[in-house]
């Protein structure tokens, strides 16, 4: 007798389904997530449905407002540059300490894991996939530096990171986006901290001005 799905596993399923209908823009923003639209189109209940709107609202991907429900959240130039900001903050020190600790004889391989999968995506021109693995890559920099505090201060925006990567997926150049990538990735594992520092720097600094150019004709300043 085959065992029903739990409730988890449905929750987990709709959480999927509406991250990426909001990825790919099939939910755009400022659109509204009716739990019984949702729950018919995903073949669940509400219950499950409704968890994961309350999941993707601590991701920053929805908005949910007494009486009117969950929305799409709203993308604004405001947004998209304290989004930098805070990597910048947080990403800069990640790959130092990082690096650090390879240098001390820490090397997980996952890094190089998620390296593997993002030059696939790219070699196939994936742009979903591609956007994942890019996300998954600087998220587990800072789960190597071991630092607590550290990832759950960037987890809340790594939602906001890959919907940024699905946005700007033309314009980022993801060949060259992948080239930084993989040199980041080498000097890592080399233990080189200053040099680590320096790239994630310069790969996330020199994106701003480009991406908010070209997000400006599509998002609200604030």
């Amino acid at each position: 007798m085959t065992a029903e799905p739990s409730t988890s596993t449905h929750v987990d399923r709709a959480e999927a389904s509406i991250r990426a209908g909001i990825h790919s823009g099939s939910y755009p923003q400022g659109s509204r997530l009716r739990e019984r639209e949702l729950s018919e189109t995903l073949g669940v209940s509400r219950i499950p449905v409704r968890e994961a709107l309350v999941r993707l609202a601590a991701e920053g991907l929805v908005v949910t407002e007494p009486r009117r429900g969950a929305t799409v959240r709203q993308l604004t130039l405001r947004d998209v540059d304290e989004l930098f900001d805070l990597r910048l903050s947080l990403e800069v020190f990640a790959a130092r300490r990082a690096t650090e600790r390879c240098a001390q004889g820490h090397r997980p391989p996952e890094l190089q894991q998620i390296m593997d999968r993002a030059e696939e995506a790219t070699r196939r021109g994936d742009a979903a996939g591609i956007a994942a693995a890019n996300t998954a890559f600087h998220a587990e920099i800072i789960t190597m530096t071991g630092n607590r505090l550290l990832q759950a201060s960037l987890q809340p925006s790594l939602g906001l990171m890959h919907w940024l990567f699905r946005l700007t997926s033309t314009e980022a150049g993801p060949h060259l986006h992948c080239e930084e990538h993989r040199e980041i990735c080498r000097v890592i594992y080399s233990g080189r901290p200053q040099l680590a520092e320096a790239l994630a720097y310069a790969h996330i600094d020199i994106r701003r001005e480009p991406v908010l150019q070209a997000l400006s004709e599509v998002l609200p300043p604030a």
